[in-house]
């Protein structure tokens, strides 16, 4: 099963047995919107990557109570932006090095979790039309930019990321859950490893940017994979 659902999430967890899911993932926001619509600077980047998304009214910064849900709904968790909550967290650290180089933006983001208490690194470059060649080459730049990932969602992470963070931390068959949808990354990374996925995002826009997203990668990757499969 992959499904998405446009609901907020505080909505749908109310409605998950405990311990339902083995893992999730979560970048929830940590600020609210409007009052921060220039945030993320000027409408369009020095090389021309477009900045002018629409800052949801609908977002909502997270509270103790919606950690206490994901804690209890799933085994383990990885949630981003951990630095930014009023909230006490277990000791594991994975830090995401967005090789960034001199951007004036951060050069880490950096997730909690309750899978270990040590702290785990994943270099993957992620700036503007600067994004990685691959997972395990995150740290050299894509040379055919035609290859790199569409940016749809202002806090867009790499697919590649999610692809990682899978490979580490879910099992076969596994039951993840992703409570801010956003872009789609970890839908379509939870896709390829064969996961079952369900994601949640209270935005419409968003929400229907991904599905649009989603349908298209799974067009390709079933593209692909018939080739292969013709070859073989």
């Amino acid at each position: 099963m992959n499904s998405a659902y446009n609901i907020d999430c505080m909505e749908a967890m109310q409605r998950i047995p405990d311990k339902w899911f083995d893992l999730a993932v979560a970048d929830p926001p940590y600020f609210s919107g409007p009052e921060r619509r220039g945030y993320y600077g000027n409408k369009i980047s020095p090389i021309g990557v477009l900045r002018d998304y629409p800052v949801s009214p609908v977002w909502k910064v997270p509270a103790e109570d919606y950690f206490k849900e994901l804690e209890r709904v799933c085994k383990y968790y990885i949630v981003f932006g951990c630095n930014y909550f009023d909230f006490r967290f277990p000791p594991g650290r994975i830090v995401w090095d967005k090789c960034n180089g001199n951007s004036s933006f951060s050069d880490c983001e950096i997730a909690a979790t309750n899978c270990h208490n040590s702290v785990r690194l994943f270099r993957y470059m992620w700036n503007g039309m600067m994004q990685g060649k691959s997972v395990s080459e995150g740290y050299i730049q894509q040379g055919n930019k035609a290859l790199n990932e569409k940016r749809i969602h202002p806090t867009q992470k790499p697919a590649a990321l999610y692809t990682w963070l899978f490979s580490r931390y879910a099992k076969p068959g596994g039951k993840i859950l992703d409570t801010h949808l956003g872009s789609g990354s970890s839908r379509i990374a939870a896709y390829e490893a064969g996961l079952d996925f369900i994601g949640f995002e209270i935005d419409p826009h968003y929400f229907a940017a991904q599905e649009q997203r989603f349908s298209e990668h799974i067009a390709q990757f079933s593209l692909f994979c018939g080739i292969d499969d013709a070859e073989m």
